[in-house]
């Protein structure tokens, strides 16, 4: 790792500063490197890309392999902002990137890609070493507690404790505020505001939902494939729903989670958002489809061969061939079926009533997990008071801005990160090409 520790060594000034050694972080700075600027990239954390290291388990789902126009569909806060960083480095580009720098990689479902090894961290030293290369200089244990700009001398400086590092040209990468135990701590979101730049509401996003219905408990660790799922108000019976999605999901102590409960909550967030509402004051109502691939009659005729197959059974262990065991009793129960009624003796009404629960098992939202647990920020600083070419501060000529600091985020899949490669190689580059005049 490029020091940490020889507070000395370093010469304190350059053409660029970037300050955060994320995903967007190590592209600006290598981006600005590699054409021709001199560049610091100043880290709070002993080691760079402290984030990148636990994304996707691990694994580190660094894009997706689609092109622009289906990459869009899956942005949920200002998709137009990204079109042009986007053109110029897409999905493809970060992938060749990889490769490039001695990191294959592979496309799995749903075009989700990982590096062949699924280690997040062959990622973050594919980064570092083209950091590296391009001649940029690292400087990790850097807590930059405050930026400021001085017009007179068209400086802007970053301050530590016991240094101070100046440059004409600043890019700020420092993150939004999901898991700050990796040093996002919304530090540069602060500093945008006492700048007077517009900071949207931020909320945690990617997260998981937390349930009234207290047996959510009881199957904790059980986790559905190829289920649907609505989200809708309990007001809004006859309205479409908020969100409606195809997937898999996992039942948690507190409520539900997986993929496609934390691209719900995505949604969900950015309604309540507009809104102005807070979960207790919204009635969400999560409905499950535990049978999507059928109709209400197919999957009637389904439980009827069931019911004969099983008629001298009691229903507790009728139902094993449509449902995981752990699932049974909590269908019985909201359908008012007793669980140790046998087969033969169910009445059409009561196959009514379970056919209705599978096809809608009703959860009711309650909130959602924090920071702590959200995988990104929804909000940041408005895009409106961001160049989307070149990730300059429209109000302050030589700032920048990238990553997660931007009120831009997608579901999951990749695509907040290609977002953060993308904004944060139109960062560098703006900067070089503003530096030049």
């Amino acid at each position: 790792m490029t020091d940490t520790n020889r507070q000395g060594s370093f010469q304190k000034s350059a053409d660029v500063i970037v300050v955060g050694a994320g995903a967007a972080g190590m592209m600006a700075a290598a981006r600005a490197a590699s054409m021709g600027c001199s560049v610091l990239l100043l880290e709070k954390n002993q080691k760079v890309g402290r984030k990148i290291g636990i994304t996707g388990k691990g694994r580190c789902n660094l894009t997706n392999n689609c092109d622009m126009r289906e990459f869009m569909t899956h942005v949920v806060n200002n998709p137009r902002f990204l079109y042009s960083s986007l053109s110029r480095f897409a999905p493809a580009d970060m992938i060749a990137l990889m490769e490039e720098n001695g990191v294959p990689v592979k496309t799995e479902r749903g075009r989700r890609v990982f590096p062949v090894s699924d280690r997040s961290f062959d990622v973050i030293d594919g980064l570092l070493g083209l950091v590296k290369r391009s001649g940029a200089r690292v400087l990790c244990g850097r807590n930059v507690d405050s930026i400021s700009f001085d017009p007179g001398r068209n400086l802007f400086t970053a301050r530590t404790g016991s240094e101070q590092f100046s440059a004409p040209a600043m890019i700020v990468t420092t993150g939004g505020l999901s898991y700050p135990s990796t040093g996002s701590t919304g530090d540069g979101l602060r500093w945008a505001s006492h700048l007077g730049l517009d900071v949207t509401d931020c909320r945690p996003s990617l997260v998981p939902f937390t349930c009234r219905e207290l047996w959510c408990r009881e199957l904790m660790g059980l986790s559905l494939k190829n289920i649907s799922i609505r989200i809708r108000r309990e007001e809004d019976h006859s309205s479409e729903p908020l969100f409606s999605e195809f997937g898999e999901m996992l039942f948690t102590h507190f409520g539900v989670s997986g993929p496609v409960i934390l691209s719900a909550s995505s949604f969900i967030q950015q309604y309540l958002r507009k809104k102005h509402l807070a979960y207790e004051q919204a009635g969400l109502v999560l409905s499950i489809d535990l049978k999507p691939a059928l109709d209400k009659e197919t999957l009637d005729k389904r439980l009827i061969r069931d019911l004969e197959t099983y008629h001298n059974s009691e229903m507790r262990h009728a139902l094993e061939d449509l449902l995981p065991k752990r699932l049974i009793s909590i269908v019985l129960k909201e359908a008012d079926v007793r669980p140790n009624k046998v087969a033969h003796d169910l009445t059409r009404e009561e196959r009514q009533r379970l056919v209705d629960v599978l096809k809608d098992l009703p959860l009711h939202i309650t909130g959602c997990g924090g920071y702590n647990e959200a995988i990104i920020t929804m909000g940041g600083v408005s895009v409106k008071e961001i160049d989307p070419s070149t990730m300059m501060v429209k109000t302050i000529p030589g700032l920048f801005m990238a990553g997660e600091m931007l009120d831009v985020d997608a579901v999951t899949g990749g695509y907040n990160l290609q977002i953060a490669f993308t904004t944060g190689r139109a960062a560098g580059e703006g900067a070089a090409r503003f530096l030049k005049g």
